[in-house]
């Protein structure tokens, strides 16, 4: 069993490029190195959203322990050193597989 979490975000004006070449360069190896896979990646260009999901093994207790840990680790705090607020809004949410 795998716990989903669907993230999506509206990116600032002017910060899409930006935002984009810092989740490339980090998201893609702080995530699986904390014990997440990430199920993609869509940038929404006419809309200025961002949306991508990220999955962790067993149930949403598990994904919500795993997150806190994520959050307090140093590799987080060192791909988001420096770096300007670029999501305006942010919605995450758990999901579930239909297909």
């Amino acid at each position: 069993m795998k716990t989903i979490q669907l993230r999506t975000y509206t990116i600032v004006d002017g910060e899409f490029d930006a935002f984009l070449e810092w989740w490339k360069e980090w998201m893609l190896r702080v995530r699986p190195a904390a014990g997440f896979a990430i199920e993609f990646a869509y940038a929404v260009r006419a809309s200025n959203q961002f949306v991508w999901a990220v999955s962790a093994e067993g149930d949403e207790a598990a994904f919500l322990e795993l997150e806190s840990t994520y959050m307090a680790s140093d590799a987080r705090a060192d791909a988001f050193a420096g770096v300007p607020q670029r999501v305006a809004v942010s919605v995450v949410q758990f999901v579930e597989p239909l297909a």
